[in-house]
């Protein structure tokens, strides 16, 4: 047979949620008191946990999103790179391009599919880098030569040999000048 306990006067079940906890100086009320405060810290306790873990997977989803734009912004520039001496060779074959006769209708569809190139890189980010007339920035040219010029000051771009092009703020090629010493 089961021994069944009933409550005495000293033994008080816990107030119903939305009660008053008793105001006397019973044992019980003391005891309730002691594990609300209880309670509230671990409520604390793990409000500030959730909070660091959102603020933690913020953090990662920035980082992610951040990693994942770079990939994509290599990967773009690997592939435009490889493109680049074919738009060089494209620039120099409009330089001598035919004005006249049966080349030049052959010159103008050259033109348009230099142009197209020239579009289609732009669409990807891919943009020239600025570069004659520029001080030299060693960071976005490459100094094929220094020479004295009268007409320009030290440092400055005279000519672009090949031109450089940059993603974003990231150089995938750097431009090949002549400066001024």
């Amino acid at each position: 047979m089961t021994e069944r306990k009933h409550k005495t006067d000293t033994e008080t079940a816990p107030p119903a949620p939305g009660q008053p906890i008793p105001a006397d100086g019973t044992a019980a009320a003391a005891d309730l008191r002691k594990e609300i405060e209880t309670l509230q810290a671990k409520c604390a306790e793990y409000l500030d946990g959730l909070m660091r873990e959102r603020a933690d997977f913020s953090n990662f989803r920035k980082r992610v999103e951040r990693d994942s734009a770079q990939s994509a912004q290599d990967t773009t520039g690997r592939v435009a790179k490889k493109y680049l001496p074919v738009l060089d060779d494209l620039e120099r074959a409009m330089k001598t391009r035919p004005t006249e006769g049966e080349g030049q209708q052959w010159a103008l569809g050259v033109e348009h599919i230099y142009k197209k190139l020239q579009d289609i890189l732009k669409s990807e980010g891919v943009t020239e880098i600025p570069a004659e007339g520029q001080q030299f920035d060693p960071n976005r040219h490459e100094a094929l030569s220094q020479e004295p010029s009268s007409t320009h000051q030290s440092g400055e771009i005279i000519e672009v040999i090949q031109k450089g092009f940059m993603i974003g703020d990231r150089v995938i090629r750097p431009a090949l000048v002549r400066v001024a010493q």
